[in-house]
């Protein structure tokens, strides 16, 4: 995916994404433009080594050895009701403010997908907005 941000700022085009509208792919073109410059800079001030413990920080943050990846495991999982055949969907899981510093705010996962507008800082009101869909009581 890292080379897909080098051939989108190029190209101006995102080839996994070919139906989608020209809009979808200017905003692809410059995201990946801001990426590939700032994964530069970083070589630049930093070395390559600055490259490869971000990339090292990020698959190891979604596999078993980081701390926080049963929150990630548990958040994504989903099942089928053995009793109506119902998909239950993924989850938030609510661990307290401490924790949703530490995970940078998973804590309000099922609340970003629901509303993936909502900027972080504010995901939290939604369990003030819409109380019967989000659990209360957690404390953060």
């Amino acid at each position: 995916l890292v080379m897909n941000d080098v051939v989108v700022a190029l190209s101006g085009r995102n080839f996994f994404f070919s139906n989608k509208p020209d809009r979808f792919h200017r905003e692809c073109a410059t995201y990946c433009r801001c990426a590939v410059a700032v994964r530069a800079l970083l070589v630049w001030l930093a070395g390559w080594k600055s490259l490869l413990f971000l990339y090292l920080s990020e698959l190891l943050w979604s596999i078993p050895p980081h701390p926080a990846a049963a929150m990630f495991v548990t958040n994504h999982g989903s099942a089928i009701d053995e009793t109506t055949g119902d998909c239950i969907p993924s989850s938030s899981t609510y661990a307290g403010r401490l924790y949703s510093v530490y995970t940078l705010g998973t804590n309000y996962h099922v609340e970003h997908h629901d509303f993936p507008t909502i900027p972080f800082h504010k995901l939290h009101l939604l369990r003030q907005i819409a109380p019967e869909f989000y659990r209360q009581g957690s404390g953060d």
